[in-house]
């Protein structure tokens, strides 16, 4: 089955090109040139990813991500930036993006992301030591059906988020380095920068410690990565 993919790019050449790339291997792209024509496809049609140019006329590309998690969708957004500062693509990450890409780039590269992002989505080369529920203190993470909970309310979690949590508690109480991250849950290796996972796991940890300060379930090692120090 087709992967149907919303692309939401004001640049119509860079968007047919996009567009002819996805198709032989498998995906149907929808094009949409601005933030309000993408709600209209996003509100009628589903999608089972967001390509999100980051400047857009009107709504850019920033807001339009986090008009998508405010609005509960909880499809892979990749943001697709021709700015190279870091504050826009940590920016776009903290409005619940699941990964981003600079112009210019190649196919192979923008392909390679999509598929690694969809591979994990559908929970193909994702480990099995916890199956079921896992609970420690007030947390609650089901992996089964995807869901976390803290002190009974649920806790909305990006794919991307939900999964470098699970990978963190499989390899508990191991220290799981950046690049490992990087690798298992992007699935690719030719990006060196591992800031993309420090900023995921900032996000996991508002959601997951916000109400308790002195409950520190993920700890970074400075220089290393990060562990999950929760008590079965």
């Amino acid at each position: 089955m087709m992967k149907k993919i919303l692309l939401i790019e004001d640049e119509d050449g860079i968007a047919e090109g996009i567009r002819d790339a996805l198709l032989p291997f498998g995906f149907e792209v929808s094009h949409a040139s601005s933030s309000e024509n993408g709600e209209k496809l996003l509100n009628t049609e589903r999608f089972d990813l967001v390509l999100l140019d980051v400047m857009l006329p009107g709504r850019d590309g920033i807001e339009m991500c986090r008009h998508i998690r405010t609005k509960g969708l909880n499809m892979p957004v990749i943001m697709l930036t021709a700015r190279d500062e870091e504050v826009d693509k940590v920016v776009g990450l903290e409005m619940g993006a699941d990964d981003y890409i600079t112009k210019p780039f190649s196919m192979r590269e923008l392909i390679a992301r999509i598929r690694a992002i969809l591979r994990r989505r559908d929970g193909s080369g994702q480990t099995r030591q916890n199956p079921g529920v896992y609970a420690t203190g007030n947390l609650t993470v089901d992996f089964n059906t995807q869901t976390v909970l803290r002190s009974g309310k649920p806790v909305k979690l990006t794919g991307t988020e939900f999964a470098i949590l699970k990978m963190l508690i499989d390899h508990r109480p191991n220290v799981i380095s950046r690049d490992k991250i990087l690798n298992e849950i992007w699935g690719y290796t030719f990006c060196p920068d591992s800031r993309i996972v420090d900023t995921h796991i900032l996000n996991i940890r508002r959601k997951l410690e916000c109400e308790s300060h002195h409950q520190e379930l993920i700890k970074t090692h400075h220089g290393v990565g990060y562990k999950f120090t929760g008590q079965e």
